[in-house]
């Protein structure tokens, strides 16, 4: 083949998408950390889908079409880092073959190579041993090969380009200490290479069509174990009108979670059920159509609904200032509220929003002057990248990296204070603030030289392990010993949804004892960590 034309694209894309979803969780389970929260490849099969169902309700069979409508659908439905990154590859592509309905060897070499430029450009400070080493050393030594073979073929460029993936991530992990002594390669690359093996594949006359079976995982699937009420309504596309069979859909949801409702009318299709794992829910869903209505929210052990963290439009005067801040757990969102927030957008650790959810929180706002909070450092991105969509607004984003530096740039924004005056404020405020959180460990693993085995507590001075325990309390006294100097004047202590009054009431007691500090307590309702910490 010499050429590669919108169909074949098309197809180059789907099998691609279909590759990278099938092994979402095999690139989720590279996660370093052993914390419950590996999330990239569900993030990147999140994001590569919504890019080929835009072009799948687009229609055209022109190239440039397809790149320009793939390149916006990653844009908006780009989630975490990995996320971001890999809508910067296509955006370049996308750049790159503009004005060509057919793509030559050097065209489509021309393309990857910029794609990986754009890629680079969109990261302050980029790291190798990442999915931008990945896609650099891929595409430039693939482009080596077709100056030293012009009369390549196409499938031979991309055969090249797949063998040169695999060797750049296979090094990774000497490029990253920390992954070398995980025993891991990197999760980004891991995703993009199984995404550049769809493309083979596809124009290898083979093309990967993703198992309508989903992944389920060990867990009893009890009322308590169901965290998240999920709902959405979908409408179907015209592939999703061909390929959506209810009994198959019905059956899958039964395998991740309960109290299931499923209404189908036309092309409508409405989804609502308590589940663990939303993002599982949401992937599956979104490869037969476009979502409508999207909401999720977290349950109390005892099922009792949790306040929507999502506040309505409300139709008011343009105001000078207004704040988006970004948080899973209820009581987290009405801590924000309390201190002038107008829309938390739901998310975090294990469910990252997208450069779209950051766009309608930002609509819903009417105010001149913007201050985003995206509180999680794998969110900052998303967070950039809708701020930099927005054309008719001034929106800051803080990098503000956990729940307390969040709490406390909010604390600190002043109403009557100059935009200037604000952003110097709160980012002062945020980089007096420590975090620390506990967790409980995932699976058997080495980090910075410390053996950590699956079930043991394990308490997070802002991105380090210092502490692992089998017994909660203890990992939990002990990372707040670590946190602590002379100048600690605050404690704030946010109660999990797995941690209990009592555990609260015992290290509050711990801290007013051991240390002169004040002790702030609030009920948070968090999944994954059972305390956060921060101290000012």
């Amino acid at each position: 083949m010499d050429r590669i034309d919108g169909k074949i694209l098309l197809s180059m894309l789907e099998s691609g998408g279909s590759n990278l979803n099938s092994h979402r969780k095999d690139v989720d389970a590279l996660n370093v950390f052993p914390v419950p929260d590996g999330d990239t490849g569900t993030n990147m099969s999140l994001t590569f889908t919504n890019g080929i169902n835009e072009v799948r309700k687009n229609g055209s069979e022109s190239l440039p079409v397809i790149a320009k409508t793939l390149s916006r659908g990653l844009l908006m439905g780009a989630r975490g880092n990995s996320g971001v990154i890999l809508s910067q590859i296509f955006r370049g592509f996308n750049q790159s073959v503009q004005g060509k309905e057919e793509l030559a060897l050097n065209d489509l070499d021309e393309a990857m190579l910029n794609g990986s430029r754009l890629a680079y450009k969109a990261v302050m400070r980029p790291v190798e041993g990442t999915i931008l080493t990945v896609i650099r050393e891929s595409t430039e030594r693939a482009h080596a090969y077709c100056e030293e073979h012009p009369e390549s073929s196409i499938e031979e460029y991309m055969t090249e380009l797949v063998k040169e993936a695999e060797v750049s991530l296979a090094n990774t992990p000497e490029l990253l200490p920390v992954l070398k002594e995980a025993h891991v390669v990197d999760s980004g690359g891991s995703g993009l290479l199984r995404i550049l093996e769809g493309f083979k594949a596809a124009l290898d006359g083979k093309p990967f069509v993703e198992s309508a079976q989903i992944p389920v995982r060990r867990e009893e699937k009890t009322e308590k174990s169901s965290g998240y009420r999920t709902e959405y309504i979908l409408e179907l596309n015209d592939a999703g009108m061909k390929s959506f069979n209810e009994e198959r859909i019905r059956k899958n949801l039964d395998k991740l979670g309960n109290k299931i409702t499923l209404i189908v009318e036309d092309r409508i299709v409405k989804v609502r059920l308590n589940t663990m794992m939303p993002g599982e829910i949401l992937t599956m869903g979104q490869r037969y159509g476009e979502f409508k209505k999207v909401q999720i929210e977290n349950i109390q052990d005892e099922l009792k609904p949790s306040i929507i963290i999502e506040e309505p439009a409300k139709k008011a005067e343009e105001k000078e200032y207004g704040i988006i801040a970004c948080a899973a757990g209820d009581g987290i969102g009405k801590l924000f509220r309390e201190y002038r927030t107008d829309v938390v957008v739901s998310g975090g650790q294990t469910m990252n929003p997208s450069t779209e959810d950051f766009c309608t929180a930002i609509k819903k706002v009417n105010a001149r002057h913007i201050f985003v909070l995206p509180n999680n450092s794998n969110i900052i991105m998303a967070a950039k990248q809708a701020a930099e969509v927005t054309e008719d607004k001034d929106i800051i984003v803080l990098e503000t990296k956990s729940i307390p530096q969040g709490l406390s740039a909010c604390i600190s924004f002043n109403p009557d204070a100059s935009v200037e005056e604000n952003t110097e404020q709160m980012k002062d405020a945020v980089g007096n603030v420590k975090t620390g959180q506990l967790t409980y460990a995932i699976k058997d693993t080495t980090v910075d030289g410390r053996e950590i085995h699956e079930g043991d507590y394990m308490g997070l001075f802002e991105k380090e392990i210092v502490v692992t325990s089998k017994d909660k309390m203890e990992a939990a006294k002990e990372l707040i010993q670590q946190m602590m100097d002379e100048d600690a004047e605050i404690v704030t202590l946010i109660k999990g949804k797995d941690a209990t009054e009592a555990e609260c009431d015992e290290l509050e007691e711990f801290i007013s004892e051991q240390y002169d500090a004040d002790v702030d307590v609030q009920n948070g309702g968090q999944p994954v960590y059972s305390f956060i910490i921060g101290v000012e």
